[in-house]
């Protein structure tokens, strides 16, 4: 299987215009990465389906393990939602640069003139189009399963939205520093799970206060605060990171 994602990594990245000789190279545009990496991932399908399968399976086993009485569930059901998104977006982040690591295309485009930040900011949207966004998607019915109240479910959709294109982009950075590990599981979690603490605050948050009859706008904003901070330094992070895990 790592055989056959490799070649397809390889094919894929075959179409990049690169020109063989580095000193007249020209790095491909923003939406070519974009549509490059695209295809990638959807060609890799189990990067798409684990995490979507982790978080629906353990969200499924959650009434078995508290037990079912509805209204432990409902207070309970943002919680449980957010940790597992964030546990599901976690999982899929060590493969977010092995692959181009693995068949050299990563260090192909580090020695292009122009900057890593495009290709970085490229790879975490594409993580989040394959994993943040279908988690957001399924959360209301997820939440209808756990007894979630009314109020809820669209401030969940949304605070997952934005709250997982931030765990994308953090969680870049945590990838980028281990890239060159051979198995970076524990240590990237222990890199990068301190940095989700606040959106995971900030996330359960918007949901709370939509239940308790509150405004959730302030949370939104802190939300969409994170993520606009995030998508203008984290790709500028993980490219410095990259640079210097392919030196050593």
């Amino acid at each position: 299987m790592q055989a056959e994602q490799l070649q397809t990594s390889v094919s894929a990245h075959r179409d990049l215009p690169f020109d063989t000789d580095v000193a007249t190279v020209h790095a491909p545009g923003f939406f070519t990465l974009l549509r490059t990496e695209l295809t990638l991932a959807v060609r890799r399908r189990s990067d798409i389906v684990n995490p979507l399968l982790f978080f629906v399976t353990v969200l499924a086993m959650m009434p078995l393990g508290i037990g079912p009485d509805p209204e432990v569930l409902s207070r309970m059901a943002a919680g449980l939602i957010w940790v597992m998104a964030l546990l599901a977006t976690l999982l899929s982040q060590e493969s977010l640069f092995r692959g181009d690591y693995d068949d050299g295309s990563l260090e192909q485009l580090a020695l292009q003139p122009e900057p890593l930040y495009f290709p970085v900011l490229a790879k975490v949207l594409v993580h989040w189009l394959v994993t943040g966004l279908p988690l957001s998607l399924l959360s209301p019915l997820l939440g209808m399963m756990l007894n979630l109240g009314g109020a809820g479910y669209l401030p969940l959709l949304i605070s997952l939205a934005l709250g997982t294109a931030s765990l994308s982009l953090i969680g870049a950075v945590g990838a980028a520093l281990t890239v060159a590990l051979r198995r970076p599981g524990l240590l990237l979690a222990l890199i990068i799970m301190p940095l989700y603490v606040p959106v995971l605050i900030f996330g359960t948050g918007t949901v709370q206060a939509a239940l308790d009859g509150y405004s959730y706008a302030p949370q939104l904003a802190i939300l969409g605060g994170i993520l606009a901070a995030a998508a203008a330094l984290a790709p500028l992070a993980a490219a410095g990171a990259i640079r210097i895990s392919l030196e050593n």
